[in-house]
């Protein structure tokens, strides 16, 4: 990708390699390893009688919080400050937040932090691709787009390597090791976020509706996209326990699940923009829901390991897959107007953080109150998208789309 030149002779050359770059780590870190890393992390953290099972399940909901309060914190904290100072910020501050959980003084103390490294995950979710796409030509946003949301299964993937690895020397230092490789992600992506006000002009896309859409279409769209974060969360955060614990398959085992699941997220932003190019986003929100609907349920319908391969692989892909496929779907129907572009995207991201914390809330106490039963939660994620396919349905036929 060669570089991009902003209008103007006074602004800096904007590289975008280097841009996709900073905007990869940040969501690596952020959410790949912020969020996800956790998830590995939870056995051991059982094991080690750091917290009990219902508590670490509360704290892995702590970060989702977070990132709630961040995304609902995101524009605020821009207007105050520059946004690649606030980028900044929000890598250390995850950073940090990592080095802190080494040691678990206390249960208020643990959960301040995976809150906090959950607020940092949010504002970069916010802030971090549209500050380099908006510098990018529409020519090449898709390939943009979905390396920087690549990042988030580069975390996953590397959670479930590193993690194992790390835990040989111990829970602390495993922290610890997160904490360091974190510091060193956000220098090497420090200096190549781009700098003045994106000169680039936004060109409808190629499967963009002609008529504008309705009221009731962009509001379907967010009760859409906040369902399909409960879908998320069974996988999310009880995965590897399922795999450890639940099928007594061991810590290794929930591990290489957890690898297949980064697999799966690194190739499904890819995937899913290369879906939307060839039929258009609204079939391929469809195509997402479908498949997310039936992959969530196949840990409980006795299929064994292959079902739980092809569950974990198709999961893993639409955890970050959903994310471009629905900002192309507000872009889209949204076309002619796009100043209100990211408004409603904002309004898109803060609804989904919304129902996934409380959805990771409400899943840790329903698993807590059936005793672990694992089964419960993957049905109620399938019956969340279940309602998110009827809703796009009916506002569909209803605006004639």
């Amino acid at each position: 990708m060669q570089n991009a030149t902003l209008g103007g002779t006074s602004a800096a050359p904007f590289n975008a390699w280097r841009a996709t770059l900073s905007a990869a780590s940040a969501s690596l870190i952020g959410i790949g390893f912020a969020r996800f890393a956790y998830t590995a992390l939870l056995p051991a953290i059982i094991g080690a009688h750091w917290f009990a099972a219902s508590t670490a399940a509360y704290l892995g909901a702590a970060n989702l919080g977070g990132y709630l309060a961040g995304a609902l914190g995101a524009r605020a904290l821009a207007r105050y400050a520059p946004t690649v100072t606030i980028l900044r910020a929000m890598m250390l501050l995850t950073a940090v937040a990592f080095l802190a959980c080494a040691w678990p003084l206390s249960f208020l103390w643990f959960f301040s932090w995976r809150f906090a490294s959950g607020f940092s995950g949010g504002v970069l979710m916010v802030l971090a691709a549209p500050t380099v796409l908006g510098h990018v030509p529409p020519s090449r946003r898709g390939i943009v787009s979905g390396a920087i949301f690549a990042g988030i299964g580069l975390g996953i993937a590397a959670s479930g390597t590193l993690v194992p690895l790390l835990l040989r020397q111990g829970l602390s230092q495993t922290w610890i090791g997160l904490g360091v490789v974190s510091l060193a992600l956000s220098v090497v992506g420090w200096r190549g976020w781009p700098s003045g006000t994106p000169a680039v002009a936004v060109a409808p896309t190629a499967h963009a509706h002609r008529r504008p859409a309705s009221s009731l279409t962009l509001r379907a769209l967010y009760l859409e996209y906040a369902l399909n974060a409960v879908v998320l969360v069974p996988h999310m955060i009880f995965l590897v326990d399922y795999v450890a614990r639940g099928l007594g398959k061991g810590l290794d085992a929930g591990a290489h699940f957890w690898v297949l699941y980064g697999l799966g997220a690194i190739l499904g932003p890819i995937f899913a923009g290369h879906l939307a190019d060839r039929i258009g986003f609204g079939r391929a929100l469809r195509v997402a829901y479908v498949s997310q609907i039936v992959a969530v349920l196949l840990p409980v319908l006795g299929l064994g390991l292959p079902g739980l391969i092809v569950s974990s692989l198709v999961m893993g892909a639409f955890t970050p897959g959903i994310v471009p496929l629905v900002l192309g779907r507000v872009n889209e129907l949204l076309v002619h107007h796009p100043s209100a572009q990211k408004g409603a995207w904002s309004t898109a991201t803060t609804s989904f953080a919304t129902l996934q914390a409380g959805a990771a809330y409400g899943m840790s106490f329903l698993f807590a109150a059936t005793r672990g039963n694992y089964a419960v939660l993957f049905v109620v994620g399938s019956a969340a998208m279940t309602v998110a396919l009827v809703v796009n349905l009916v506002a569909a036929r209803r605006d004639g789309r």
